[in-house]
């Protein structure tokens, strides 16, 4: 028998929505493939805009890496604002810089039940000389007016309980969140806003025809008829579109999480609850869950877990951090599959004038996808409506087939740069 492997999210959500699969023939507006952040969202701007909206999944919503992730809600991408600003201006800046806002601004608005928390996020680091990019990063974003601030090794150890983190930044525009609960809140919110959402139901083909979105539902005799389609598959985009596939690297990222901490324990151990990355090239991230439980993330293999016995290398950062843990029982083991592109920046296409596809968030996705989604459908609502990336052709990767090989090769090295720096 296979090891357990529900995460501690799907123990603690509230009732997922009610789906069917689809049954005859459809037609709407827009046609949304994927049921996470960037689906939903989408589909929950378009439905209030006046657009009619279907939204499929494969699964369910939520059933991919937005239901599966760490929770933390950071602003921004994994490059620099002055970077930002000579590659796409300071429009996109300014956007990737409010994309927690929005969320939570979205989940107030909708009264969205996800325990989302405003609480801040520390990048802290193990290496000394990760600590000067780390504050030229803190102070490019507060020249632009985010409260943000450096985190000596003092504080950074306070407010973590680990002596592990040397020194940081600390960003008051972020937070956390329950991800299930999230993802399920925004679809209820959709639904009522008039959106269909069907699931399970797997999207077999979709052809163009006359200027219109022809979609065949696999094992049954439903079609959907769109004048748009937006593909929101990210780490989970299959032979359905098989450039796009190729031009992205899916990669799991394997979480643990502990029994309930005790009070004196939480009191030493993220005593203010706020979520914390590592500065690494190939880091963790942890924070406090659902029931007092301390959790932690990172990158495992490529292949999808079968067993407990796969998480060991997460659980020995999880000990590194925190040593007294070792006597705390671990009881949820999980993972979930994101999609990394080869310059880590978000992919936004166009291969048509009535298709969009938005993919590609490279560990940044509850605050990126949920704001990149709402900004697609701005666009489709009004086409002068600007968003935050320009689109770009679909590249698929040389050798994708062997991705698993040079992405490996690549974490070793990545992992070896980190090993030598102090």
């Amino acid at each position: 028998m296979k090891d357990d492997l529900t995460s501690l999210w799907e123990a603690t959500a509230s009732d997922a929505p009610e789906t069917v699969s689809p049954k005859g023939e459809h037609v709407c507006d827009v046609m949304i493939i994927g049921g996470g952040f960037t689906g939903m969202s989408c589909a929950l701007q378009l439905a209030k805009g006046g657009a009619s909206v279907i939204v499929v999944d494969a699964v369910r919503p939520g059933f991919g890496a937005s239901g599966r992730n760490g929770g933390q809600v950071i602003p921004g991408l994994k490059h620099d604002p002055d970077t930002l600003d000579q590659l796409y201006g300071e429009y996109t800046t300014e956007f990737v810089g409010k994309t927690a806002e929005t969320t939570f601004d979205l989940i107030k608005q909708h009264g969205i039940d996800c325990d989302a928390t405003p609480s801040g996020w520390i990048q802290g680091s193990v290496k000394r000389d990760h600590l000067g990019w780390l504050e030229t990063r803190m102070r490019e974003w507060q020249s632009r007016g985010a409260d943000v601030r450096m985190l000596d090794t003092t504080e950074i150890q306070s407010l973590t309980g680990s002596e592990r983190l040397v020194g940081g930044w600390f960003d008051n525009r972020a937070g956390q969140l329950h991800p299930l609960k999230y993802i399920r809140g925004l679809t209820r919110a959709a639904q009522g806003a008039g959106c269909q959402v069907f699931a399970p139901a797997v999207v077999q083909r979709v052809k163009s025809v006359s200027g219109k979105w022809h979609a065949e539902i696999a094992d049954t005799n439903a079609s959907i008829k769109s004048d748009h389609l937006v593909v929101a598959t990210n780490g989970y985009s299959g032979d359905l579109f098989p450039k796009l596939r190729k031009s992205l690297i899916p990669v799991n990222s394997f979480q643990v999480a502990t029994a309930p901490l005790g009070e004196e324990q939480l009191a030493k151990v993220l005593p203010t609850k706020t979520p914390v990355s590592d500065s690494r090239r190939i880091g963790n991230y942890f924070r406090i869950g659902p029931g007092g439980r301390l959790m932690i993330g990172g990158r495992g293999t490529f292949t999808d877990p079968v067993s407990r016995a796969a998480f060991q290398e997460i659980i020995s950062e999880l000990h590194a951090y925190y040593p007294w843990v070792k006597s705390v029982p671990l009881e949820f083991y999980w993972a979930g599959r994101l999609a990394m592109t080869y310059d880590h920046f978000p992919h936004l296409h166009r291969p048509v004038e009535n298709m969009t596809m938005a993919v590609g968030y490279n560990g940044r996705g509850v605050a990126l996808s949920t704001s990149l989604g709402k900004a697609i459908a701005d666009n489709l609502l009004a086409p002068d409506t600007p968003l935050p990336l320009r689109f770009r052709d679909i590249s698929p990767l040389i050798a994708h087939d062997m991705h698993r090989a040079y992405a490996t090769i690549a974490i070793w090295y990545y992992r070896l740069r980190d090993y030598l720096e102090s």
